[in-house]
């Protein structure tokens, strides 16, 4: 094998001009797409903060739920604006039952301000069968246990379904009413929502009125 000395490299390089030449282009090409590649790789994080971060969403972003599987009787819970809310789907039992004790409850008409316009009523909600709640007590900010199939009766006689603050006993029906005489001065909050259709809300704003 022989060695290649610096002359000879040169002599070389001025006899394969016409292939360098083509070298060279061949090398601002590839740069120009690699440049190009690298453009978009700094694009793709820039159009994904179009979208709402997890910091935006625990700020105030919107909440879509997909309530199609909530059985009767059923509670769930989503979170929104880092606070958790409860939607129930009330059976025409526990709808009923709103009405057997409203001598007991501080404020029954819901006119304290803890509710859109829409949901000053005494099911407080659009649509009758379905509560969605802010899940945090009014008291002290604790969140109730949601007692059910008559174990609310041990803490309300003759109320079979109700959320109960264990932190310092207060007591909602099932329409987030506070029961009198209980440290919790006002309704559970009921937060803005809409209905985007049968089986789907969206938490965090009203539909617009027409």
């Amino acid at each position: 094998m022989s060695n290649v000395s610096v002359d000879a490299t040169e002599s070389a390089h001025n006899e394969n001009q016409p292939e360098n030449n083509t070298r060279r282009r061949f090398l601002t090409v590839a740069t120009s797409v690699v440049g190009g590649v690298g453009v978009v790789g700094a694009a793709v994080p820039f159009i994904a903060s179009w979208n709402p971060s997890a910091k935006a969403k625990a700020a105030g972003a919107d909440v879509e739920v997909d309530i199609s599987g909530i059985e009767p009787g059923q509670l769930v819970r989503v979170m929104w604006r880092s606070k958790p809310v409860w939607i129930v789907r009330r059976t025409p039992e526990i709808l009923e039952e709103l009405g057997t004790h409203e001598d007991k409850l501080k404020d029954p008409n819901s006119e304290a301000e803890q509710q859109p316009a829409f949901a000053q009523n005494r099911f407080r909600s659009m649509k009758e069968e379905y509560l969605i709640l802010v899940g945090i007590c009014t008291h002290l900010g604790c969140s109730p246990q949601h007692l059910k199939d008559g174990a609310f009766e041990e803490v309300v006689e003759g109320v079979p379904d109700g959320f109960f603050c264990p932190c310092h006993g207060s007591k909602f029906d099932m329409a987030g009413r506070v029961f009198q005489n209980v440290p919790a001065p006002l309704n559970l909050v009921v937060p803005p929502y809409q209905f985007v259709d049968d089986n789907n809300i969206i938490i965090g704003s009203e539909a617009e009125a027409v």
